[in-house]
């Protein structure tokens, strides 16, 4: 009678085809698609400086129809810094607050992204069509991410302790080597 005889690494590999598809945490996923939202939203405005007569205005003090002065400098700053340091929020914050953040904003973004059309010729919709279209996309991405934040499943001790808090861990003592006092056991 023979035995069955194991197969080795070498005679049945592994098929080319398949690769290995690893779960990236939603944090990550939310940075990652908030640094690409401010890619997109940077060089959409640096190519709007090759419009003709852009720099013309800009030098004139005029920007979309609204005057140069320090309060539109300081709304411009603040419609470019949230959505930056929502690439770090969204890498550090704790996944409740994180969630509720990242829904809130990229719901505010959506008509402060349309916004950027508002007084644009229509000799350049496809550039804005195209360019809206992209950040709106982006943002509906942050949205159902956020949104379908996967969930764990509460055991009762961890229901007892809080969703938000880590267990306790016993306290580890450094060995002395000798079997005795600080060797770890209780």
């Amino acid at each position: 009678m023979r035995t069955p005889r194991s197969r080795t690494a070498l005679e049945d590999p592994p098929p080319r085809s398949t690769l290995e598809v690893l779960r990236i945490p939603v944090q990550a996923k939310l940075a990652a698609a908030w640094t690409s939202f401010m890619f997109l939203y940077i060089y959409v405005d640096y190519l709007a400086l090759y419009k003709p007569g852009f720099i013309d205005d800009i030098q004139a003090g005029i920007v979309h129809e609204f005057d140069l002065g320090p309060t539109f400098v300081a709304i411009a700053l603040t419609l470019m810094a949230i959505p930056i340091l929502m690439i770090l929020l969204s890498a550090t914050l704790p996944a409740r607050v994180n969630r509720t953040i990242n829904l809130v904003v990229a719901t505010l973004y959506i008509p402060v992204s349309m916004f950027n059309a508002v007084g644009e010729s229509w000799t350049y919709f496809s550039f804005y069509g195209i360019s809206i279209g992209l950040e709106v996309l982006l943002l509906a991405f942050i949205l159902r991410s956020a949104w379908t934040w996967p969930r764990r499943i509460a055991s009762s001790a961890i229901l007892t302790a809080g969703l938000d808090s880590e267990p306790e861990r016993e306290q580890s003592w450094v060995s002395d080597g000798g079997g005795g006092v600080g060797d770890g056991a209780p």
